[in-house]
This record gives C-alpha cells, sequence and structure tokens, in this order.
C-alpha cells in the first residue's frame, strides 16, 4: 500500500517485548486506524479530536488486554486531557497533505472542536476481524459520551496516573488493575506494583 502523504516510506520500531508479547509499529497500520476511526465518529456529535484520541488509546488497550497483541502499535503520551497517539500528528499532516482528509473546526456546546473528516475509505484488508471488533467495542461502549467524558475515564487508566505529562505510557500498563474506586489502599497498592515493575 503506497503512504499516506505522497509515499513516504514505512516508519518502523524495533519490537518492544511484553512478557510474551512483541510491540511494534506500523505506520500503514496506524494510518488507516486514524481514517477508520475518525470516518466512524462522522456521525457523533462530540467526535471532535478529543475523542478520536481517547477512541485509538481505548480501542489499542483494549486490543491489548483481551489477545495479547497491538492493532497498530503506536505509542501514547500523557496529556493533560488524557492519552493522545504520538504519531497522530505527523500522520494527520500527510493525509491532510494529500487531499485524503480535512479537518474541519464546529462549535461544541459554545466551544470550538476539531474533527478530522476522512475523504477516503480506510483500506480495511490491513485488520483482522478481532481487531476491528475490539475497535468496534470501543466506539460502541463510548457512545453518547462527550470529549470530556472519555477523557475521564482514560484518567482512571493505571498507565495515565503512573507517568508524568508528556511521557510515555507503557503498554505493561494495560495489564495493572483497573480499580472501579480509587482509595488510598488501592493507590498504595497501585504505586508499590508500578515501583516493582520499573513504571516509576
Amino acid at each position: 500500500m503506497s503512504q499516506a502523504g505522497g509515499g513516504s516510506a514505512e516508519m518502523s520500531h524495533p519490537p518492544r517485548s511484553i512478557g510474551a508479547v512483541d510491540v511494534h509499529y506500523d505506520e500503514a497500520k496506524f494510518t488507516e486506524l486514524l481514517v477508520y476511526v475518525a470516518d466512524r465518529l462522522r456521525g457523533d456529535r462530540a467526535g471532535g479530536a478529543t475523542k478520536l484520541n481517547k477512541v485509538l488509546f481505548f480501542a489499542e488497550f483494549t486490543h491489548l488486554r483481551r489477545h495479547h497483541a497491538v492493532i497498530s502499535g503506536c505509542e501514547f503520551q500523557k496529556l493533560p486531557h488524557g492519552p493522545a497517539p504520538r504519531q497522530l500528528l505527523p500522520v494527520r499532516r500527510r493525509l491532510l497533505a494529500a487531499g485524503e482528509a480535512e479537518l474541519v473546526e464546529e462549535d461544541f456546546l459554545g466551544r470550538p472542536q476539531q474533527r478530522l473528516v476522512p475523504r477516503r475509505p480506510a483500506v480495511m484488508s490491513l485488520f483482522t476481524e478481532v481487531e476491528l471488533a475490539s475497535v468496534g467495542d470501543v466506539l460502541e461502549q463510548l457512545e453518547g459520551m462527550t470529549g470530556t467524558q472519555v477523557s475521564e475515564l482514560s484518567h482512571q487508566e493505571p498507565g495515565w496516573r503512573l507517568t508524568e505529562v508528556g511521557e510515555t505510557i507503557p503498554f505493561a500498563t494495560a495489564f495493572l488493575d483497573f480499580p472501579q474506586v480509587v482509595t488510598e489502599v488501592s493507590a498504595r497498592l497501585e504505586s508499590d506494583v508500578a515501583e516493582r515493575y520499573g513504571f516509576v
């Protein structure tokens, strides 16, 4: 498949090991995942940049928890409003430059919202049925939620709580407990686990 944005060479990184899981970044796959999710959010009134970032995060981490495999292997960094893919901006720039997507600014409850609108369908042959099922489940479970609500949900993820702003969220944190209620005891236990596995 030719690369978005004028045929630039596919970026790849050495596999990162998580126990028995090898994690590598596939830029072609991330590009199509971005196009697919943005297209699926087209009818979501709150489907702007914030919700797009969180759907991508939950899709990767949900799939990892369920199947011990990543979808695209994109890295997520901690930002104040939740996790965001490190590779999103350069990939989005290439899509925009190639005319394969446009960035539309909308009014959402009196606030500006940027929405990525694809101008072409995603290349679905890059994904397995199981990967698409994980993405579909995340979209369904986050349906009806605003960007603020999905951000708050992402803040409960151990990986977001255990990293500093700007740091990469380790994929291994997908396997830490996701407490329904954060208490002093659960926070201390989580901190102990994080220190043991080198997340802090």
